[in-house]
């Protein structure tokens, strides 16, 4: 993998994402029901589980909740790509959905609040976990149709996703659980 191969990839990844997250804010604002419908589903299947815990564990949880979502972005590249557009597509529109109906209830303020202190590390670490999907994808086509070794790229791959990724997730996790909450009390 070369550092423009990279680019290229997260510049395609990054733009799906941008898209989806555009579609879910543009589908909540003509129906806010779509907005309250995804908030409900992001309730009951992610925070539901997590969120009533003191911050050590909610950290932790949060940690293996958003690690476990990198494995399938990267991992889905064994896919051809195909689970790790879904997978990127689906949280861009979900989130997209719930900035916009927060941001109708709340404040603009409100929702950077939520979202900056943690994002600003879990967000790069799904990127990059797609980035490397895409890029396990790719070389999968190449083996496919040539002379190539997938198997030796996704372990250069598994090394980025190892140094990079993971570090990022805990941090993004630790941030969450003990920094987020109280950004938000102070906007409150």
């Amino acid at each position: 993998m070369s550092e423009r191969e990279f680019r290229n990839a997260a510049g395609v990844v990054i733009f799906f994402f941008i898209f989806s997250l555009c579609a879910g804010i543009l589908l909540t604002a003509r129906n806010p029901e779509i907005g309250t419908e995804f908030l409900q589903l992001f309730k009951d299947a992610i925070m539901g589980e997590i969120m009533d815990n003191e911050p050590l564990l909610l950290a932790v949880k949060l940690f293996l909740n958003n690690l476990q979502a990198c494995i399938l972005l990267f991992l889905g590249g064994a896919t051809f790509g195909i689970l790790t557009f879904f997978i990127i597509g689906t949280n861009g529109l979900v989130i997209g959905a719930i900035i916009e109906l927060v941001r109708e209830q709340k404040s603009i303020i409100y929702v950077l609040a939520a979202i900056v202190p943690h994002g600003i590390f879990e967000i790069p670490a799904f990127i990059i976990s797609a980035t490397l999907g895409v890029l396990l994808a790719r070389s999968l086509w190449k083996e496919l149709y040539r002379d190539a070794d997938a198997a030796g790229e996704a372990l250069r791959l598994a090394r980025v996703f190892l140094t990079v990724v993971i570090p990022l997730v805990a941090i993004a996790a630790f941030t969450e659980a003990f920094i987020t909450p109280e950004i938000i009390r102070l906007v409150a």
